[in-house]
C-alpha cells in the first residue's frame, strides 16, 4: 500500500506492528526488559485554578446530589425510595454500556463520563425540579391547567440543564471534544442520568407508594412493573434522543474553524432538542384532550421511532467515520517516516486493532497488550489532532504551539509503546521503513530497498529509522496551519 492510500481489508489480520523515524536503515532498537512498566501518556498538571474549578464542579453536584435525596425521600418515604432507586438503576448500565461502546475508538477519559452522568443525575434534575414546581404553581395562580408545565416548561429546562454539562466541557476542555460522537457520548451520558433519578420519582412516587396507598403493596409491585414497562422498556430512549440533537450541534461546533457555526450550531441543536422533548410531552395532553389515545401511538410510531432509528445509524456511521480518519490523516506521518503504511491500515477497524492486540499478545505478553491499547488510542489522538490542524481550528499562536507540543508528545507516545513489541517477533524478518520503501535485511544477509507494495498481503513488522530532527513539521509534513492565519 502506498502511503496515501488506504489499507485493503483483511490484511491486517495478520499484522506485526512498527515504530517512528525517518532516514537510512538502523539495527534495530532495543526492546524493554521484562517486567517493564508500560509508558503512560502526559498527564497535565493540576494546578490551583484547575483544583478551585474542579472543587467548585465536585461541590455543586454534590449539594445537587443532597438536595435531590432530601427532596426526593421527603416527598416518597424510605420505602418507595429504595423501590424507586432499585427499579431505575436496572436500565442505566445497559445505555452506559451502549454509549460506551460508541466511544471505542477514541475512549474519552472517564472522569468526564463520570461528570456529565453526575452532572445530569443530580444538578440538572434539581434544577429543574425546581423551576417545574414554580411554573406549575404560576399556572395554577393564573387558573391554568398546571400540565402545561410538562408542554410549556419543562422541554425547555431540563434540555438546558442537561446539555449545561457538555456546555462546560466545550467551553473548558475543547479538545476533549473530538467530533460529533464525543457530543453524543457526553450529552447522552447526561441525559441517562437525568432519566434514573427522574424514573425515580415515576416509579417510587407514582408507581409503588400510590398503589400501596390505595390497594397495598402488591398493587405496588404491579404499579411498577407496568411502569417499568412503559417508561423504560418502550420510552427509555426519549432523555437520550432529545439531548443527542444537542450533542450533534456541540460536536460540529468542535471541529470547525467557523466562528458564526461554533455558535450556532449548539444553538441550533439545542432548540431541536426543546422541540421534540416539548412535542413528546404534548402528545399525551393531546390525547387526554381529545379522549383520542391513538395519538400516542401515531406521534411514537410514526416521529420519534423514525427519529429513533435515525440517530442510532448516524452514530453506527459517525463510529466508523473516526476509524476511517486514521487513514486520511496518518498518511502524513508515513511520509515522514514516523509510521508505516500497514501500521495505518490496521487502525482503520476495530476488527483490525483487535488483530494488532492479539499480535502484541503473542509476542510480548500482557505488557504488549496494555502497549498496544495505548499506542491505539495515541495513534487515534493524532488522527484527530492533524485533522484539527487541516481544519484550522486554532488561530492564536498559543494555541498553535500548544498543539505542536500536544503532537510531538504524542509521537514520543508511539515509540515508546511500541518499543514494548517491536522487534520481539522471531518469525518476523528484519526490515526498517524510510518513509518511502522498506529496507529489508535477508537471510544471507544483504539488504535491499523494496516499493511499499499497493496491497500488502503480509505486513513486514519493520523498525523506523531515527525520529526527524526539530523542525521536521516544515520539511516532511504539509504545514497545518491556514495560509491567511
Amino acid at each position: 500500500m502506498r502511503p496515501d492510500q488506504w489499507g485493503a481489508g483483511g490484511y491486517a489480520d495478520r499484522m506485526a506492528v512498527t515504530p517512528p523515524g525517518g532516514a537510512p536503515p538502523p539495527p534495530a532498537p532495543a526492546v524493554p526488559p521484562p517486567g517493564a512498566s508500560t509508558p503512560r501518556m502526559p498527564l497535565r498538571r493540576l494546578g490551583w485554578r484547575r483544583f478551585l474549578a474542579l472543587a467548585a464542579v465536585v461541590l455543586l453536584i454534590a449539594a445537587g446530589a443532597l438536595f435531590m435525596v432530601f427532596t426526593l425521600g421527603e416527598s416518597l418515604g424510605a420505602e418507595a425510595l429504595l423501590v424507586g432507586v432499585i427499579a431505575a438503576i436496572l436500565p442505566v448500565p445497559v445505555l452506559v454500556s451502549c454509549f460506551l461502546w460508541l466511544d471505542r475508538y477514541e475512549p474519552e477519559p472517564l472522569k468526564y463520563l463520570i461528570f456529565c452522568f453526575a452532572w445530569g443525575a443530580f444538578v440538572s434534575t434539581a434544577i429543574s425540579l425546581l423551576v417545574n414546581e414554580t411554573g406549575a404553581r404560576l399556572f395554577e395562580d393564573r387558573g391554568l391547567p398546571a400540565a402545561l408545565t410538562a408542554v410549556l416548561v419543562a422541554p425547555f429546562i431540563e434540555e438546558l440543564t442537561k446539555a449545561a454539562g457538555p456546555i462546560l466541557l466545550l467551553i473548558f476542555r475543547r479538545r476533549e471534544f473530538s467530533g460529533i460522537t464525543d457530543g453524543l457520548v457526553y450529552c447522552g451520558l447526561s441525559a441517562v442520568g437525568f432519566a434514573m433519578v427522574e424514573n425515580i420519582l415515576y416509579l417510587g412516587g407514582y408507581g409503588y407508594r400510590t398503589g400501596v396507598e390505595e390497594y397495598g403493596p402488591a398493587t405496588g409491585a404491579q404499579q411498577v412493573i407496568a411502569i417499568f414497562i412503559v417508561r423504560i422498556l418502550l420510552f427509555g430512549f426519549a432523555h437520550p434522543l432529545f439531548t443527542s440533537m444537542t450533542g450533534v450541534g456541540l460536536g460540529v461546533a468542535a471541529r470547525t474553524a467557523d466562528r458564526r457555526v461554533r455558535i450556532l450550531a449548539p444553538l441550533a441543536g439545542l432548540l431541536l432538542a426543546m422541540m421534540l422533548h416539548g412535542t413528546w410531552n404534548l402528545l399525551p395532553s393531546l390525547a387526554q384532550a381529545t379522549g383520542q389515545q391513538v395519538i400516542v401511538l401515531y406521534g411514537y410510531l410514526g416521529v420519534m421511532v423514525p427519529i429513533f432509528f435515525g440517530m442510532v445509524g448516524l452514530a453506527v456511521w459517525l463510529r466508523a467515520w473516526e476509524g476511517r480518519l486514521t487513514e486520511r490523516t496518518l498518511p502524513d506521518y508515513v511520509r515522514a517516516g514516523w509510521l508505516t503504511p500497514p501500521e495505518v491500515a490496521a487502525l482503520g477497524s476495530l476488527g483490525r486493532r483487535h488483530a494488532a492486540r492479539t499480535w502484541a499478545r503473542r509476542v510480548a505478553g500482557d505488557g504488549g497488550v496494555k502497549a498496544m491499547r495505548g499506542y491505539q488510542f495515541a495513534a487515534t489522538r493524532l488522527a484527530l489532532l492533524r485533522d484539527g490542524m487541516r481544519r484550522g481550528l486554532d488561530r492564536k499562536p498559543a494555541e498553535r504551539d500548544r498543539t505542536a507540543r500536544e503532537e510531538r508528545e504524542l509521537l514520543d507516545a508511539i515509540a515508546a509503546y511500541r518499543s514494548f513489541f517491536v522487534g520481539r517477533d522471531p518469525q518476523a524478518p528484519v526490515g526498517v521503513w524510510d518513509g518511502q520503501r522498506y529496507h529489508l535485511r535477508f537471510p544471507d544477509g544483504s539488504r535491499r530497498a523494496v516499493e511499499a507494495p499497493d496491497e500488502p498481503v503480509v505486513p513486514i513488522p519493520v523498525v523506523l529509522a531515527p525520529p526527524p530532527p526539530p523542525g521536521w513539521h516544515d520539511s516532511r509534513l504539509s504545514a497545518p496551519w491556514p495560509p491567511h492565519t
